[in-house]
């Protein structure tokens, strides 16, 4: 469906707000969930290895739908995909509070909420790869690095949010109005996403050419730089999740830090990445560097993962009685999170660029389905590697994935970028 005010240049922005929304809704969801777990444990009667489960099964079923959301969206386009994926969400949210919800006098059976959770990660995996082909379709090559940085900030942002309200809510309202919350809104997302997401206006072709003429015949799926970037990127995620989800454990067992400081940490690690996720968009739209920046951060991450795990292994047994040494590991461990999630933006651009804006939804589909898999098989594995060592194994083990994946995050050779950038240039609207 075509907009009248579709050919207004503002309106890349219009659709850059409604994958914003898109992805801060579903993430509201993804990231807010599991700091209920408390919660959810005593209100569902789970122990601490079903919870586990029950708290992964979301992020395996987006793992799993990331890729077939993706070719659908270079099929269907960003705007069918949003309206179908949102709103199926929606009302999959709705039955888990109708049927998957405890209250004082029924506790519904584990296949309920297992259902519901796998269900949900399913079916808003759709949110990625369509809001992101949308940006590269609506942006030009000197902003694209910008747009799609802002649109990744909606991650942290929506994760957030849910960490604020929802504990909250499944406290003092229980578990269907949570449910109902994230229903409603993916809902209002799904309503931004028909009323500003559509096609961009087809940009004028040279004299003579043909339309279609400057398109890649080769998907990203046959595209061995693509599966590069596409491992890079989920080897990269692995220090990041590691952070997330073990760095408030690290610092009460290991830092013997307070709740006040632990807080602190971690919401300096979500604020300094949104923060730094739009500077180097718009650091690299304008220097056209981006492999060199992802490189840089790999690299960085390397020596300060390194660095973390040496501080470990000197502190161990003495960091409670050392104000000074667990303050370094405070500011080390908030720098380290900030350095590994400061180039998604860029990573998805540049991986985007390459496939082309018309096959965008499939590169950034196999993207996601790596950095999702690392989501879910990175907390897995950090119980084992403190078992074998300690949290200094824990983070030389971050720095180690950096290093793998610095190598894969490497320039595309000049056919690929000219055959990449002409495709843009059929693809996307004049600005």
């Amino acid at each position: 469906m075509q907009h009248d005010h579709a050919s207004r240049p503002a309106h890349r922005w219009k659709v850059l707000a409604a994958g914003v929304a898109a992805n801060a809704a579903f993430s509201v969801a993804f990231s807010g969930i599991p700091m209920t777990a408390v919660l959810m444990r005593s209100g569902y009667g789970l122990d601490n290895a079903t919870l586990g489960l029950v708290l992964g099964l979301m992020g395996l079923g987006i793992a799993v739908s990331e890729l077939p959301w993706g070719l659908l969206t270079d099929r269907w386009g960003d705007r069918p995909v949003l309206l179908t994926g949102l709103g199926a969400t929606a009302l999959a949210l709705v039955a888990m509070a109708l049927f998957a919800a405890p209250s004082p006098r029924h506790v519904p059976g584990l296949g309920w909420l297992c259902g519901g959770l796998l269900l949900v990660g399913l079916l808003g995996g759709s949110v990625n790869g369509a809001s992101g082909r949308a940006v590269m379709s609506w942006f030009a090559e000197g902003e694209r690095g910008l747009a799609m940085s802002i649109r990744q900030t909606a991650v942290p942002l929506g994760g957030g949010i849910g960490a604020l309200v929802l504990p909250a809510v499944a406290l003092h309202f229980g578990f269907a109005a949570l449910y109902g919350l994230l229903a409603a809104l993916c809902a209002a997302s799904a309503l931004l996403a028909w009323a500003w997401i559509c096609e961009p206006p087809a940009a004028p072709l040279p004299s003579g050419a043909k339309r279609g003429s400057g398109e890649r015949r080769d998907g990203p799926l046959r595209d061995a730089r693509i599966w590069r970037i596409v491992a890079g990127i989920g080897i990269l995620c692995a220090p990041q999740f590691a952070v997330l989800s073990f760095g408030t454990v690290f610092l009460h067992d290991f830092g013997h830090a307070g709740l006040a400081a632990i807080s602190t940490t971690m919401v300096a690690v979500q604020i300094g990445a949104m923060a730094m996720r739009v500077w180097s968009g718009r650091w690299t739209d304008r220097r056209g560097n981006r492999p060199a920046y992802l490189r840089a951060c790999s690299a960085l991450s390397v020596l300060l993962f390194a660095l973390l795990g040496g501080l470990a292994l000197a502190g161990e047994g003495s960091v409670g009685d050392s104000a000074a040494l667990r303050g370094a590991l405070i500011l080390l461990l908030a720098a380290c999170g900030v350095c590994v999630s400061a180039w998604h933006g860029v990573a998805y651009t540049e991986l985007a660029t390459l496939s082309g804006a018309a096959r965008a939804g499939t590169a950034l589909g196999m993207a996601n389905t790596s950095v999702f898999a690392g989501c879910f098989l990175t907390p897995l594995t950090i119980p084992h590697l403190l078992t074998m060592q300690g949290w200094p194994l824990v983070w030389f083990a971050a720095a180690a994935c950096a290093l793998v994946a610095l190598p894969l995050l490497v320039p595309a050779a000049p056919k690929k970028r000219a055959q990449a950038k002409a495709s843009n240039a059929a693809l996307s609207r004049s600005t």
